[in-house]
């Protein structure tokens, strides 16, 4: 399927300092939505916190998604 959002993102991925903050975040998110699942008290919240873990995982592949659009 193409994405044709993905080249206008090259910039952004191809950036060292700007792409290791985004990691850096991403990393601090991650572990924040682990100690969400770790406290959850009801299935709901342990869905909410294994689905954003996935979509922040999914995030940090970016830059290989971009680099091999083109």
């Amino acid at each position: 399927m193409l994405k044709p959002y993905l080249p206008k993102l090259k910039g952004f991925v191809n950036t060292n300092a700007t792409w290791e903050a985004f990691l850096d975040m991403l990393d601090a998110e991650i572990a924040q939505q682990h100690k969400n699942l770790e406290q959850a008290t009801d299935v709901r919240e342990i869905g909410k916190a294994q689905g954003a873990i996935a979509a922040l995982r999914r995030l940090k592949h970016l830059k290989d998604e971009v680099n091999v659009q083109q």
